[in-house]
């Protein structure tokens, strides 16, 4: 297993010494490594989709722990605008994975900006979802949640 440094812009680095593994520079431009252009780097005027992902399972029953969608959203509380962290940050949820009750079942909104920002952290998050077969829904622009 490779040692491998997150930095605040979401670039994974191989630490020095490591055999294997590409390293990505900072500062690199997205489609020098082939992956794409992140959300918030873009002028586009389409909102990134936004997720819902419920405290079900697809065979109705209620995921447990009690306290699953804070965990996941506080594993992902790094992953912010800016990459503000540190001395700077703030104890919080990023705005990108938010815990929520919606219609009376606990819920993580996740939106897709976050693969723009961090690939891995989007894949984290809806691999979650799938491997405990939790109802996941895209959310319709202007849909209430509460």
């Amino acid at each position: 297993m490779h040692a491998a440094l997150q930095h605040s812009q979401g670039t994974i680095t191989a630490l020095a010494g490591t055999s294997s593994c590409a390293v990505i520079p900072l500062g690199a431009r997205p489609a020098t490594v082939g992956r794409p252009i992140p959300a918030h780097a873009t002028m586009s005027a389409a909102a990134p989709r936004q997720f819902k992902i419920q405290g079900i399972t697809r065979e109705g029953k209620t995921f447990r722990p009690s306290d699953w969608a804070e965990r996941l959203a506080g594993a992902l509380s790094s992953f912010r605008p800016g990459g503000v962290s540190g001395p700077h940050g703030h104890i919080g949820y990023s705005p990108y994975c938010v815990p929520r009750v919606v219609g009376g079942v606990k819920c993580v909104i996740v939106s897709e900006a976050l693969r723009g920002l961090e690939p891995m952290a989007m894949d984290f998050v809806m691999n979650f979802a799938r491997d405990n077969s939790l109802v996941v829904s895209e959310i319709a622009p202007g849909e209430d949640l509460s």
